[in-house]
């Protein structure tokens, strides 16, 4: 699976850019995409994902201000992110995950965690000042 992020860049606070994920080389249609970030010094966190039941799941610090969509037939995973803070500031990747029941790994770990995904985007940075 490679995932391949673009949207990233320096913007003011308030700002509204679009990150995008396009992912390829997968053959099977049962995979999950989500957003992390991971800002200097700090761990990676789980930003936005759908759950198993295709409802949004997003991290409690960016509820309100970020969107996540998805076009299946297309592979991408879309991050609208609006009113953004100095905080934002971070490297966001996109990840994919392969794992389920049939396939085995860690299938059962919450959406918005690492162990969750098996496949790394290279990341985009986004600059908020």
């Amino acid at each position: 699976v490679q995932l391949v992020e673009s949207g990233g860049g320096s913007v003011q606070p308030g700002g509204t850019p679009r990150l995008s994920c396009e992912a390829s080389g997968y053959t099977s249609s049962t995979y999950r995409l989500a957003w992390f970030r991971q800002a200097p010094g700090k761990e990676r966190e789980g930003v936005a994902a759908f759950d198993s039941l295709d409802f949004r799941t997003y991290a409690d610090s960016v509820k309100g201000r970020f969107t996540v969509s998805k076009d299946t037939a297309r592979n991408t995973l879309t991050l609208q992110m609006d009113d953004l803070k100095p905080e934002d500031s971070a490297m966001y990747y996109c990840a994919a995950s392969t794992f389920s029941p049939t396939n085995g790994g860690a299938w059962w770990a919450p959406i918005l965690t690492e162990a969750r995904y098996n496949y790394w985007g290279q990341g985009t940075q986004v600059t908020v000042s």
